[in-house]
């Protein structure tokens, strides 16, 4: 039970760091022209709990992007690769489209998707959507490790 808090309060400090610097990343004007004013983060975890957060005013807009952050987490969740690394290793016939249940189709080759170990060992699959790819990327990474500084 003490373990599943730790990574629930990590969970909700990732959320925290993310939403922290939301408001930084859309004074990037690329970034905001792709956002339109709303992203979302999915997380997750192992057992197949999943955490979330739409930002943004347009709940419409917001279920979409929220849908995407879902597809990339959900595909990393089930493969163990971030999205477009996965798709990359399908194409070049490294691995087997089959081999983990997700068909060409369904694929999401958009970056955004990434495991991300936390220093306990703890895989969290997580999923941004909104921004551009490197950037969705990027401020998952900042929050994890601003959330792991204690």
């Amino acid at each position: 039970m003490i373990i599943e808090n730790i990574l629930e309060s990590t969970v909700k400090q990732i959320i925290f760091h993310i939403e922290s610097m939301v408001p930084q990343y859309m004074e990037i004007p690329e970034d905001r022209q792709k956002a339109n004013g709303n992203v979302a983060v999915c997380i997750i975890e192992g057992d197949g709990t999943v955490h979330g957060k739409i930002f943004g005013e347009n709940k419409i807009k917001g279920r979409d992007i929220f849908r995407v952050a879902w597809l990339k987490a959900s595909q990393v969740w089930i493969t163990g690769y971030q999205t477009g690394e996965y798709e990359q290793l399908i194409f070049t016939n490294q691995l087997q489209e089959d081999e983990n249940g997700i068909r060409k189709p369904d694929m999401i080759g958009w970056e955004g998707g990434q495991p991300i170990y936390l220093k306990d060992g703890t895989m969290l699959s997580i999923g941004f959507s909104g921004f551009r790819g490197q950037t969705d990327l990027e401020i998952v990474k900042r929050a994890v490790e601003a959330a792991q500084t204690i």
